[in-house]
């Protein structure tokens, strides 16, 4: 079933109504007729089935079905500081982290980052990688489309992630799994999550002793890990968490 996203005031009580580029996407990519269910979100985040009713010129009425849709969002909202990686490292990054469940992602111009983006680069990336978060937003039945912000300074970043309730920095030369245990019974739903993702050349020295000030910095192995292998790692990590607490809570409601 496709995903597709809406504005709240394209949600009508009975059916939704679907403008922009998608409907193109509808009629003519898919080439999807009256009678095919959809699933579609808002963007205050509720979710409809609903089945297409008529196919305008630069529209698409949808009636919305009276069927529970599963929700596939996280209660918690994880926030991944990447550093910019060379290549196209940064989609891969953006892509995998929108499928595990990221709530935003944040490009972070670190000490020994290979790329550095001027204004006009930069701005262009921001494009093409907010594009690729909505489209694995929709491959992946998110309830929303992952923010992906400007490239922001370290120190910036850190003083961003100082609000979050559980931040976490895999670091390549931590030693030991008995840190990255202890951060991750940190995880609880609803708590709020930053993970720092280092670059290609590592950490600087004054950088991760700035994390370390009121950060768990934590190993994901032996082995030294690609940045977007680390990414994608520590995302796996903390959505298993948070799913497997999850699920603890909802079993215990059930046989209490």
């Amino acid at each position: 079933m496709h995903q597709f996203f809406i504005g709240d005031d394209q949600v009508g009580k009975e059916y939704i109504t679907i403008t922009g580029s998608d409907v193109n996407h509808i009629k003519n990519v898919l080439r999807m007729r009256p009678g095919e269910k959809i699933r579609v979100s808002s963007a205050s985040g509720q979710d409809f089935y609903c089945e297409i009713a008529e196919l305008g010129d630069a529209f698409v009425q949808a009636d919305i079905l009276d069927e529970e849709v599963p929700k596939t969002e996280l209660s918690s909202r994880i926030y991944l500081f990447q550093a910019i990686p060379k290549g196209d490292r940064m989609e891969y990054v953006i892509q995998k982290a929108v499928e595990l469940g990221v709530y935003e992602i944040i490009p972070v111009d670190m000490k020994y980052c290979v790329v550095k983006l001027d204004e006009r680069r930069a701005e262009k990336k921001l494009k093409r990688w907010q594009a690729i978060s909505e489209s694995a937003a929709k491959q992946s039945k998110r309830s929303r489309i992952p923010r992906i912000h400007p490239v922001m300074r370290y120190s910036d970043a850190l003083e961003y992630a100082g609000s979050c309730d559980v931040r976490l920095v895999p670091y390549e030369n931590e030693r030991g799994m008995r840190s990255t245990a202890e951060a991750l019974a940190k995880l609880e739903p609803g708590k709020s999550v930053s993970i720092f993702i280092g670059p290609e050349g590592g950490f600087s020295t004054e950088e991760i002793d700035a994390a370390r000030r009121d950060m768990d910095v934590l190993s994901l192995g032996r082995r030294i890990l690609r940045t977007d292998t680390a990414a994608v790692c520590a995302m796996s990590l903390v959505m298993m968490g948070l799913e497997n607490a999850e699920e603890h809570i909802y079993d215990r409601d059930l046989s209490g």
